[in-house]
């Protein structure tokens, strides 16, 4: 069956509901205070995977 989607944070849920806010999870960082959201440098990564349609080879 073909692959059509992929939610990345659903690995990460169980992890950002243990450690509540004490530790940041996920490709966006959000700064709480004016509820900006910045992608990480793990986003921009996962925009190049997806824009390439795989993986680089090495």
């Amino acid at each position: 069956m073909p692959l059509k989607g992929y939610f990345t944070w659903s690995l990460m849920d169980n992890f950002e509901w243990a450690w509540g806010y004490t530790k940041r999870f996920g490709m966006v960082y959000v700064d709480y205070d004016s509820q900006a959201r910045i992608p990480k440098s793990s986003a921009r990564w996962y925009a190049e995977v997806i824009r390439r349609n795989g993986l680089a080879a090495q």
